[in-house]
């Protein structure tokens, strides 16, 4: 059985700062060589060339490693940042850490885990084909196992970084005689993110039949509890499966929905009450009391570039890229329902949520001292 979990949400006061994980670690509230997993936002540009997320991991690992962690350990933890905070979205960053179960009150209710693996490499010819979707389901079945969850339905959150096309492995593609689906940098970051989507959903059930001409074409099939983010930090996929497991104590839960299009913040509050929270008929920031320690969203422009039957003009606007554009409006509904800018809203929503809309996870604290945060100014 795996250990409980304690998980905190810390600001990040600028891109190379870690000073709030260390905060946490000198109070005692998380063990540095107990850190299983870091997800979080940055302030870059969300792009292929965002190197905030590089200096963000570099600055977590580093100050893990000053705590005391092993290094070779640090090394193997899985932290994903998605850059780009646009509009309202602050920086921060979600920790998740095992602790010592003689520490916490045990009960067979279900409550938080987390599991952690990486798959095969991923060939850059394998991106947006069906060789990235298999070795994505591989590691997804395989964290799920680590995190204890033995039923599909537990699974509420699938968190996965993993690579996308560079024109240094688009070369490296052709000099062994093969193609790639787009030679777009860009929209690379778009079909990867689309095709683990889709290796998600293969493992856990939810869509039947996957062939290489669904991937980012069928719309109809996706995963409900996907949220994948892409980078060129790495040649293989990082997956952190979050779920809820029996026997395993702590004080949180997880639950999920889908945002069903851009303005749908009753989809956000509907993850909400299914992690737990008992919440009003028309419900309020004020009734989380703390409660809530983040939600983790994605978004997609809808691909008739409309939200409520109202045309928007995002698909068409060659000055600020779609991607920049509903992630500040997403980020904005968001941050009305919690409360707190410091949300996890990521782009690039392809067969993860409906077309135009998104999942979305959320993680409450159920403890006699909420731990989330609440505005007081």
């Amino acid at each position: 059985m795996p250990d409980p979990i304690e998980v905190r949400k810390v600001p990040l006061h600028s891109v190379t700062d870690a000073s709030e994980l260390t905060a946490l670690i000198d109070a005692g509230t998380l063990s540095a060589d107990r850190v299983i997993a870091i997800i979080g936002k940055t302030e870059g540009n969300g792009g292929v060339n965002d190197y905030t997320r590089i200096i963000a991991d570099r600055a977590f690992r580093e100050a893990l490693v000053d705590a005391g962690a092993p290094a070779d350990q640090v090394s193997r933890i899985p932290i994903v940042w998605s850059g780009g905070t646009d509009g309202v979205i602050s920086p921060h960053a979600t920790i998740f850490a095992t602790v010592d179960p003689a520490e916490v009150e045990p009960t067979e209710e279900k409550r938080l885990s987390v599991g952690f693996a990486l798959s095969e490499p991923i060939l850059p010819e394998e991106i947006g084909r069906m060789g990235m979707v298999d070795k994505v389901a591989v590691a997804v079945q395989e964290a799920k196992e680590r995190a204890g969850i033995t039923d599909d339905a537990d699974v509420h959150y699938v968190q996965t970084k993993t690579p996308l096309l560079t024109i240094d492995t688009i070369r490296d593609a052709r000099s062994r005689g093969n193609d790639v689906v787009t030679e777009d940098t860009l929209a690379s970051m778009d079909v990867s993110n689309g095709t683990t989507g889709l290796g998600i959903a293969k493992a856990l059930g939810e869509v039947a039949e996957i062939r290489d001409e669904d991937i980012m074409a069928d719309r109809s099939k996706y995963s409900a509890v996907a949220s994948c983010s892409s980078g060129v930090e790495l040649d293989r996929a990082q997956v952190v499966v979050v779920g809820n497991a029996s026997g395993i104590g702590g004080r949180y839960r997880i639950g999920h929905s889908v945002m069903r299009h851009a303005l749908d913040a009753d989809g956000i509050w509907e993850a909400i009450a299914d992690a737990g929270l008992d919440l009003p008929e028309r419900p309020h920031r004020d009734d989380l009391a703390g409660r809530l320690v983040n939600v983790f969203l994605k978004c997609e422009t809808s691909q008739d570039g409309s939200v409520l039957g109202r045309r928007n003009a995002m698909l068409d606007d060659s000055d600020v890229h779609w991607h920049r554009q509903i992630k500040a409006a997403v980020g904005g509904v968001t941050a009305q329902v919690t409360g707190d800018p410091a949300v996890f809203v990521s782009v690039s929503a392809a067969h993860q949520g409906p077309d135009g809309g998104g999942p979305v996870a959320a993680i409450v604290d159920l403890g006699e001292d909420p731990t989330g945060y609440t505005f007081s100014g």
